[in-house]
This record gives C-alpha cells, sequence and structure tokens, in this order.
C-alpha cells in the first residue's frame, strides 16, 4: 500500500480505523503521519447514512477517541475542534472497507450507504472525487456483487497477491 504510486503523490488521506475483520490499517496511519501527510478518518451518524471524514492529530490520537456502540473508535458527536475534510482542501485519496468486493469495482459494504453518500458529496467539492483503493483479503474477491444505483464504484482493489 505505502509503494502505491496514489498514495505517494497523495497529501490529504482518509482511512478507515479497523474492525477486528477487516484489514488492519494501523500501519498505514502510522505511515501517513511518518511521510507528513494529512489523516482523516471517519465519523458515523448513527440512524442515517451520514459520514464525516475527521483529521486526525498524529497517530497516538486514536487511543483518545470514544468506543462507539458499534465498537469503533471515531471522534464524538460534540468534537467540534476537528477539520472535516470537505469543509477544508478536500481528499486526494480515500481507503474503503467493504465485505466483499468484484472486479469491476463493485463493492459490498454494511448496508448503509456511508461511504457511498460521502462520494458524492465529494464530488460536489471543488477538488472532485478522491481516488478510492479497497483494502480487501483475496477472500473477499468475489464474482459479482449486488449493486444499485446509488452504488459508486472504486477505483481499484487491493488484496494481497492481486
Amino acid at each position: 500500500v505505502i509503494d502505491h504510486p496514489k498514495y505517494q503523490e497523495s497529501k490529504r488521506i482518509a482511512i478507515f480505523l479497523s474492525m477486528p475483520d477487516e484489514v488492519q490499517t494501523e500501519e498505514i496511519i502510522k505511515d501517513i503521519f511518518k511521510q507528513g501527510k494529512e489523516c482523516f478518518i471517519p465519523r458515523y451518524k448513527p440512524q442515517s447514512n451520514h459520514m464525516d471524514m475527521l483529521k486526525l492529530s498524529s497517530a497516538e490520537d486514536i487511543s483518545s477517541l470514544p468506543l462507539t456502540s458499534w465498537n469503533i473508535l471515531q471522534p464524538s458527536d460534540d468534537d467540534t475542534a476537528r477539520e472535516e475534510a470537505l469543509a477544508g482542501g478536500g481528499l486526494d485519496l480515500i481507503f474503503m472497507p467493504g465485505l466483499g468486493f468484484d472486479k469491476k469495482g463493485n463493492r459490498l459494504g454494511r448496508g448503509k450507504g456511508y461511504y457511498d453518500t460521502y462520494l458524492e458529496r465529494c464530488m460536489k467539492h471543488p477538488r472532485g472525487k478522491p481516488y478510492t483503493i479497497a483494502l480487501a483479503f483475496r477472500e473477499q474477491i468475489c464474482e459479482s456483487v449486488p449493486v444499485t444505483e446509488n452504488d459508486v464504484p472504486i477505483d481499484e482493489i487491493l488484496y494481497e497477491d492481486c
């Protein structure tokens, strides 16, 4: 991942904080800071499909975040000091999680549409849609995954031995 040309050229990167069944992102987050890039992580709004990408100040900043009812670390709702990526300079790259992917760039998420809705908002930003890379295990690559007209295809899927 850290040798990928899109990662190398990107300055503002959004990445998910891994759940136990997802590709682990901790080392990538450390590298983002090591290389002097800006790091943004999701804050999901429950009972909606709204998500923001909020700026982390350091890799260590993660340990100060509260745990949600979904067992995800994220900035609290009353945390207003962090920059939201689309309120500032937008994003160059988004690393995305998912449950399943196909080789056409379709992604099966957890069903709420957070990333698809966020990418729609990105398209309205002056910077436009960031490049999207899904991080997957080989076992998550399927012949096809179900999609709807609201699903935004991913630019690239990285998995072991791809």
